[in-house]
């Protein structure tokens, strides 16, 4: 059935995002990404206290390809 659709205004659409306006039959987005972190780096709370003196995050990726997304 067709849509009928006034005015729309967009501000911003993030690099993973799907706008669409009317009939669609299936949207789906992809993205991935990779994250290295060191020791302590996600830790979320009150008054925590992360002391690790020398930390370092060693990353040894060979095959550079993790998800292919086509």
């Amino acid at each position: 059935m067709p849509a009928i659709v006034g005015a729309v205004k967009v501000i911003n659409i993030s690099a993973s995002s799907i706008f669409n306006i009317g009939d669609v039959y299936s949207m789906s987005p992809d993205s991935s990404a990779k994250t290295y972190a060191g020791g302590g780096s996600f830790n979320t709370g009150d008054g925590i206290r992360v002391n690790l003196e020398n930390s370092n995050t060693y990353v040894q990726d060979s095959d550079k390809i993790d998800q292919s997304i086509s």
